[in-house]
């Protein structure tokens, strides 16, 4: 029997799935532990947050700062401390309709992925909250002990870096954007322009300024899950 035609669901995950950034609520909760510089890295990790909001983002140099403390301890201590992060930081900011959303396409039976700048340390845990097991993200390179080397493993999952590792991760799956019966993504920045432009529902979800008025130019869905 044929399977039928697949699903794809997309969905970003800070700021939508989330009403927080996942990525900027590391950095502060590394302050708040004491194991960075807390002035000098609070002040680097606003800054990089503001221009990703303004969409001026450079990606490489904020790399190399955001991967530099997973390089500086080892991975138990990381672990450690990221059970602790998604108790203070991100548990509290699950919410029922980001959970119920992705649960409407679950019992679908959609093809469901989160697709996220944020390195996979950070964010897949986070999925997995959601019940996603699918994730696409910033790759932190590992070495040959296990270790994160502070640099980053391949393309970043970033803009158009997006399109190009779901198009891959659909390859291995014998699909594509244009064998998949409909394929929507939710995000809520203009930084993912390219991803929503390539699938055909895009879905502005909590929409950051700049990405609401493309919406409604385009005549784009727009949701809000955080009132």
């Amino acid at each position: 029997m044929a399977h039928p035609p697949t699903v794809l669901a997309l969905f970003d995950l800070d700021n939508t799935l989330l009403p927080i950034d996942s990525d900027h609520e590391w950095g502060n909760f590394l302050v708040e532990k004491g194991v960075v510089d807390a002035l000098a890295y609070k002040k680097a990790n606003d800054y990089f947050y503001s221009a990703y909001k303004a969409g001026t983002l450079n990606i490489d140099e904020f790399l190399e700062f955001a991967l530099k403390p997973l390089a500086s301890h080892p991975r138990k201590q990381l672990a450690s401390w990221h059970d602790e992060f998604m108790r203070v930081k991100i548990e509290p900011h699950i919410h029922t309709k980001a959970l119920d959303l992705v649960k409407l396409h679950q019992e679908q039976n959609h093809l469901c992925c989160v697709v996220t700048a944020t390195n996979s340390f950070v964010t897949r845990p986070i999925a997995k909250r959601f019940g996603i097991d699918h994730l696409i993200a910033t790759e932190p390179q590992i070495n040959s002990e296990g270790e994160f080397t502070g640099k980053v493993q391949g393309l970043p999952n970033f803009q158009s870096g997006k399109v190009a590792h779901v198009e891959a991760w659909l390859k291995e799956q014998d699909l594509s954007f244009e064998s998949v019966l409909n394929s929507v993504f939710y995000s809520d920045s203009l930084n993912d322009l390219p991803l929503l432009e390539k699938v055909k529902e895009p879905i502005a979800t909590n929409p950051d300024q700049r990405l609401q008025s493309l919406a409604i130019e385009r005549s784009w869905k727009i949701i809000h899950l955080f009132a």
